[in-house]
């Protein structure tokens, strides 16, 4: 049995998808704090479960039976590591032989403010006695894409990267990568850097994003402050363009690079470039 947390979410759904490929849905569990929204999944044989990270008394009966297990790194800043530390408790309680957890590149080393509860991740799964692997993630290229409308409506898409090389990746391939580990065998104490295979500057993205639209779109620099504030006036929750106007200000420094290929290694095919990333939001 093959447990995926967080399975409502964008990643989640990519990895049961991903999954589903070649796993018999009767031997995949969805855990998601509200399951009634994976119905979908249910209808189709996935067994769904009740798991709030926020309530441990949850967690072990969802991780009844389960024996690969991927963490999907909460979304609730500041609250992870508690968040992950019931998880990994309750994996421990249900004798779970192999945690996948998603990380973040380098996440040893690595600038980006977010890292630092991904490094406390680490080191309690070091502890744990679990047998573990790290998907340490890069950024992926939807987190840019998303702003590809206010940036055809401005006429500017804005950052605060400078001439950062930024080597992002679709979503699904990490989800990809995701699933190859949880199906395979000796993965367990591995660390793996994903990252795509083409790395980029955001002054590239705006000018691929001005080619395929057939608009005028120019890269803006601002300063992290600058940035942030901007993100704020769009209406973005604070903690959240808090984020990302930190991540690329480290992108600026290299916190978002690698080129070791180690993640189109795992799932055996090129990563999705960016462009092509471009491409299929423009047709929403």
């Amino acid at each position: 049995m093959i447990g995926i947390t967080g399975a409502n979410g964008q990643l989640g759904r990519l990895v049961l998808e991903a999954l589903l490929k070649t796993v018999p849905a009767t031997e995949i569990v969805a855990l998601a704090r509200d399951p009634s929204k994976l119905a979908e999944y249910a209808a189709r044989g996935v067994h769904t479960r009740s798991a709030d990270y926020n309530t441990p008394a949850t967690l072990a009966a969802a991780l009844v039976g389960v024996e690969k297990l991927l963490l999907i790194s909460s979304s609730e800043i500041g609250r992870r590591v508690a968040q992950h530390r019931a998880v990994i408790d309750a994996a421990i309680a249900a004798g779970v032989q192999l945690l996948a957890y998603t990380s973040v590149l380098h996440a040893d080393t690595s600038t980006l403010a977010l890292a630092q509860e991904h490094r406390e991740t680490e080191a309690l799964l070091k502890t744990s006695g679990l047998p573990y692997v790290l998907l340490r993630n890069g950024w992926y290229t939807e987190n840019y894409a998303a702003s590809i409308a206010p940036a055809l409506q401005h006429g500017a898409f804005i950052g605060s990267a400078e001439d950062g090389r930024i080597a992002s990746a679709a979503r699904a391939d990490y989800a990809a990568a995701a699933a190859v580990v949880l199906t395979g065998d000796g993965h367990a104490g591995h660390v793996y850097e994903l990252a795509g295979d083409t790395a980029y500057t955001l002054a590239a993205f705006a000018a691929e994003l001005a080619l395929r639209a057939g608009a005028t779109v120019n890269y803006v620099n601002l300063s992290q402050h600058d940035y942030q504030a901007a993100l704020l006036g769009a209406g973005l929750p604070e903690p959240l363009a808090a984020l990302l106007a930190d991540s690329d200000a480290a992108a600026a420094n290299g916190a978002l690079f690698d080129d070791s290929h180690q993640l189109s290694a795992l799932i055996n095919r090129p990563t999705t470039p960016y462009q092509q990333t471009i491409a299929e939001a423009l047709k929403r």
